[in-house]
């Protein structure tokens, strides 16, 4: 089973805030695969289904984003699932908005819900997909522009991203990581040449 985790901060007045673009990301996985996130258990909302053949289950932790780890740590444990089968889907700022990096492993650069996660798991060892979303405006505090809201033109652009993300965790699922990475990893330095 494939574990794919969107981090988000749960509440409405977080919906569409650079820091819940994992949480959008499933929620175009979960649409696409007609799998509904609403199963209460791990400190998230869950939900089970099938990728490319393959049971996955959908996590969106409920912990806030800095507590992120205590949700996957508790989904992982009971599945007993592998960090190769492990895929976790965030925002990164610094990366442009819209462009998608996919990575095997790494540290959390700073990102304070994938540092909780590797201090739950106690490896940096697991499969991302990170999301850009932006560097910070100049006397900007990070905390205050990842909780931002995106403009109507940002929406449009990370509409995009959001779906191209949900389509590299498929190819993740069905032709590996590598194939992930050459095709969406690629993509967008071609375009900024």
């Amino acid at each position: 089973m494939y574990i794919i985790v969107g981090l988000g901060n749960p509440g409405k007045q977080y919906e569409r805030t650079r820091h819940n673009s994992g949480f959008e990301v499933l929620d175009r996985l979960a649409e696409r695969y007609d799998i509904p996130v609403t199963e209460r258990k791990h400190r998230a909302f869950c939900g089970r289904g099938m990728i490319e053949g393959q049971k996955v289950m959908l996590v969106k932790p409920q912990t806030f984003m800095n507590l992120s780890g205590e949700s996957v740590k508790s989904a992982v444990d009971f599945y007993q699932t592998g960090p190769d089968r492990l895929i976790v889907v965030y925002d990164d700022v610094s990366l442009n908005p819209g462009q998608l990096r996919i990575r095997r492993a790494g540290s959390a650069g700073g990102h304070n819900g994938i540092k909780n996660i590797i201090a739950q798991l106690g490896t940096q060892e697991f499969l991302r997909v990170k999301v850009g979303v932006g560097a910070k405006p100049e006397r900007m505090d990070l905390a205050d522009y990842v909780l931002s809201h995106f403009s109507k033109g940002e929406w449009e652009i990370m509409e995009e991203a959001f779906q191209e993300a949900a389509e590299a965790v498929r190819v993740m699922i069905a032709d590996g990581a590598d194939a992930a990475m050459n095709r969406f990893n690629a993509k967008k330095n071609e375009q900024s040449v």
